[in-house]
């Protein structure tokens, strides 16, 4: 086939020269968006058909255009056909490759369609196939919590508030705490996946088209639900890229708060967990540390993420309908979010599922700092103390026993009558933690009981989520 002469541009007949450098060096984007590449050519493969189905290729032409497309699709997997300096953006680079197949034939694809809805509907695959990537991560560090969890339903542990000891709970219970904002993480993935499944396609660069095409059937061949209901709404649209930004930031700040607490619990004022060596750090300059690296980027990448939601908010406020070049913009944060996630995420579950708890230091800790105050003031209410009452009463036994540097169960039983007629001998039975933890049996509580259902429960969903996790976004 006759190759093209010069640099391939999608725009320029009515300029007499082509732009400055210093405009084609702002303008170029190539260099981030040719991951798109993919789906560019995916998205060409099914405006070919719909182009012949409308009368404006023959049955010869669409042969040789899916044939030139298939030949350029393994081209690019291979690095065989790569963008040069003088393409502008994926879709200038592969218009080149597929004019290099075919000649003048290859420039017949364009028609209908624009860089507008072009990249409005790469952008929309891309990320609703690599959504399911960032979700299959999600659940492998859920998997290493939930197994961890589950050798600790037992294990008491000092619940905190306010980073002081509050009441036990057991560490397996804790673990999950970490779960349930992963499920829900994974419920906002799937709940955004049926937001952006909708093709713009067809939309051409703001106004639709004049030639018969069908919307319809290139959004059932990409894997869309439905064509856009509006043009102008279609390529302007971005809610897709700041509502997937936002998931990510939020999963993010889970990250970042799951790290902070490894962080605390490998410390030596902790000492509740040791990481294993492959998942820590040491020190250039003192031979004895060893570092949760690991956590600490994860706190560090939340502000990344976050940062990457805040900058295409700020892009898309003040922006007019249509289709404006800030919307480049909208893509370096969306790739930057998913490069961030798929590279954390594998790092973390591997840190927590290879780490150590210390079962001595936990039980240990647990009932230290009166945390079995509330099971006394529960006692009383049993007792029928009015609750306002019985927290009056154990918050002066405490008082007591800080005086006298004692554990509650420490104190005499003399000692318990001069603090309140209401308190007697038998209160020592729910002064332990085994008592306190056995004890919380209600549905989401930190007894053994609800802490195994709250695994089976959390495992079920995971296995669902495994399977929409491998779901293919374009039909194969």
């Amino acid at each position: 086939m006759p190759e093209t002469e010069g640099p391939t541009r999608l725009w320029g007949g009515r300029f007499a020269g082509g732009p400055a450098d210093a405009l084609a060096r702002l303008s170029v984007s190539v260099h981030f968006d040719w991951r798109l590449a993919p789906y560019d050519i995916a998205a060409s493969r099914a405006h070919a058909r719909v182009l012949a189905g409308a009368g404006l290729l023959d049955n010869d032409e669409l042969g040789q255009m899916l044939a030139a497309l298939d030949d350029l699709e393994s081209a690019c997997a291979a690095g065989e056909f790569r963008p040069t300096v003088e393409d502008e953006d994926v879709h200038t680079a592969l218009e080149r490759g597929l004019l290099e197949r075919l000649g003048t034939l290859g420039g017949k694809l364009r028609a209908g369609r624009s860089r507008n809805d072009q990249v409005a509907t790469d952008l929309r695959m891309y990320l609703r196939d690599h959504a399911r990537g960032v979700a299959a991560a999600v659940v492998e560090l859920a998997d290493a919590l939930l197994e961890q969890a589950g050798r600790h339903v037992d294990t008491p542990a000092p619940g905190l508030t306010h980073v002081q000891h509050a009441q036990p709970v057991s560490f397996g219970h804790w673990l999950l705490a970490h779960v349930q904002p992963l499920l829900r993480d994974l419920d906002r993935l799937r709940d955004w996946d049926a937001r952006a499944a909708i093709s713009p396609l067809g939309s051409g660069a703001l106004a639709g088209s004049s030639l018969p095409l069908d919307p319809a059937a290139v959004a059932k061949e990409l894997g869309f639900q439905a064509p856009a209901q509006n043009s102008m709404d279609a390529v302007s649209d971005r809610d897709f890229v700041a509502e997937f930004l936002f998931i990510t930031s939020l999963i993010g700040v889970h990250l970042s708060r799951l790290g902070e607490e490894v962080v605390l619990w490998t410390s030596q004022e902790f000492g509740w967990v040791i990481l294993d060596d492959a998942f820590a750090t040491g020190s250039s300059i003192m031979p004895q540390k060893k570092n949760a690296d690991i956590a600490e980027l994860a706190r560090g990448k939340a502000g990344r993420l976050i940062g990457g939601l805040v900058a295409v908010l700020t892009m898309l406020k003040g922006l007019p309908l249509t289709y404006d070049r800030d919307m480049q913009e909208d893509k370096e944060p969306a790739f930057d979010a998913i490069d961030t996630l798929l590279l954390l995420l594998p790092a973390l579950a591997g840190m927590i599922s290879t780490m150590t708890v210390r079962v001595d230091r936990l039980a240990a800790a647990a009932p230290v700092g009166f945390s079995l105050a509330t099971e006394v003031a529960d006692w009383l209410v049993r007792k029928h103390v009015p609750f306002r009452d019985a927290h009056e009463i154990t918050g002066r036994l405490v008082a007591l026993c800080a005086a006298r540097e004692c554990e509650l169960e420490d104190v005499s039983d003399e000692d318990l009558k001069t603090v309140s007629e209401h308190l007697d001998p038998s209160v020592r039975e729910v002064l332990s933690v085994r008592s306190a933890l056995a004890g919380r049996t209600t549905p989401g509580s930190t007894g053994p009981g609800p802490v195994a259902d709250q695994l089976q429960t959390a495992s079920d969903k995971l296995d669902s989520w495994r399977e929409w996790s491998i779901e293919p976004v374009v039909p194969r």
